[in-house]
């Protein structure tokens, strides 16, 4: 039988690599395909101003807006995985290529000009900006993807703008539960949302098994526990109440219902969506709260919305949409 040419030779091993590794092959055509460039930069006609109802738009991945619920979309902002804007500021997690997960904090102004760039390590999960646009919050899952199980650790930065103050991690903050002064090594800080005058701030803690809602003081540069099963809350514009979501069964499947805290006189009561929603709620007006829902088909999100003292039913805001926020 006669030798191979190099040629014949070198096509066999090609024919093997294909067939013995074709889902190592898939994961690197899947991987370039995400590598692929983003919409770093807004356009330049695409900046704050208001009214208008801000999101991250799922099918391109950049920044859109509606000045009203009958008008057509715009889409020209940045790319981001999440997004959140208020007074002067905007800041866009943008995640970056390659493994392993990395992103950027991008701080931009009323014009959607990048004004600082913070690389982080982690996956982007929860962004948020204070009322002033001076303050800004920003979780990152250092492992893991999900709120649904126990296998996740986040990191919770904080940036003063007056400043130039970056809280790095929020574990560093002294934590008080039940009266006494708490130390775990799984503690972990995510959902933060800050008061009007920038300097309360709530959000939720995770340790042993159990989350909390903590109110904190950045000048006194401490965290106190004031409930249990509280997740990702977001502060009304009053200030006086707080959407949340709240654990109601054990396991990944639907395990969370939209919620509202009075934080007057410490109430609860449901919001009228059913289903169970992983996301930080946005006040989108004062007596408004929109979310992300999965899309049926499992593939996205859509934005919806309900009434915030527990009537009424749910709204589909915007499909294929997520990072809701308002804008003035």
């Amino acid at each position: 039988m006669n030798a191979l040419s190099p040629r014949a030779r070198l096509a066999v091993v090609l024919l093997a690599v294909l067939l013995l590794g074709g889902g190592s092959l898939g994961y690197v055509l899947r991987a370039r395909q995400q590598a692929a460039p983003q919409q770093t930069t807004a356009d330049a006609s695409f900046t704050l101003a208001g009214p208008r109802l801000y999101y991250r738009d799922g099918d391109t991945g950049r920044v859109a807006y509606q000045a009203d619920p009958t008008t057509a979309p715009v889409i020209g902002g940045p790319s981001c995985e999440r997004f959140h804007a208020a007074g002067d500021t905007a800041l866009c997690l943008q995640r970056r290529p390659g493994l392993p997960a990395t992103a950027d904090a991008v701080v931009l102004d009323r014009q959607l000009r990048e004004t600082q760039r913070i690389a982080l390590p982690g996956i982007p999960n929860r962004a948020r900006v204070s009322a002033s646009g001076r303050i800004l919050a920003w979780t990152m899952f250092a492992t893991g993807d999900s709120y649904a199980t126990s296998a996740f650790s986040t990191r919770t930065s904080i940036l003063n703008l007056n400043t130039g103050y970056l809280i790095k991690s929020m574990e560093q903050i002294p934590l008080t539960i039940d009266g006494t002064r708490y130390h775990a090594p799984d503690v972990n800080y995510w959902g933060v949302t800050f008061a009007a005058d920038d300097n309360r701030f709530y959000a939720t803690v995770a340790t042993k098994g159990r989350t909390y809602l903590v109110q904190g003081d950045l000048a006194a540069w401490t965290a106190t526990a004031l409930r249990e099963n509280v997740e990702c809350p977001s502060l009304s514009p009053d200030n006086t109440r707080i959407a949340f979501k709240k654990r109601v069964t054990d396991g990944p499947d639907s395990p969370w219902r939209l919620y509202l805290l009075d934080l007057r006189t410490m109430t609860e009561r449901p919001l009228a969506e059913p289903h169970s929603v992983d996301d930080q709620a946005a006040w989108l007006d004062d007596n408004t709260i929109g979310y992300a829902l999965p899309t049926p088909d499992g593939h996205g999100t859509d934005l919806w919305s309900v009434p915030a003292d527990g009537t009424g039913t749910p709204r589909l805001t915007v499909p294929g949409a997520s990072s809701p926020v308002a804008v003035l």
